[in-house]
């Protein structure tokens, strides 16, 4: 095996191994609503937790909302956010 072949097969085995976070980004065109109900839908939070994620979002512009879970969970999470027009990002 190629030694581009080797690593390119280390990073995919490490985003199935690896755990990531899921991070909300603050924008000016979703309402708090939208998100939060989004958090409940795609992430599982309780309401108070969605509402909680929501305000850290709005007053430091970012929040943790799923963190610990492998990179291809998180990544069907992230596509279902996109479809409703939410920032998010995988670290």
């Amino acid at each position: 095996m190629s030694d581009t072949a080797t690593k390119k097969q280390d990073i995919t085995k490490s985003k199935f191994t690896e755990k990531f976070t899921l991070i909300l980004w603050n924008d000016d065109v979703n309402s708090f609503d939208d998100v939060i109900d989004a958090l409940v839908d795609i992430c599982g939070h309780d309401e108070l937790q969605a509402e909680q994620c929501a305000t850290i979002t709005h007053y430091k512009g970012k929040c943790d909302v799923k963190s610990g879970e492998p990179f291809a969970k998180l990544h069907r999470m992230k596509r279902q956010f996109d479809n409703r027009k939410i920032s998010t990002t995988i670290e």
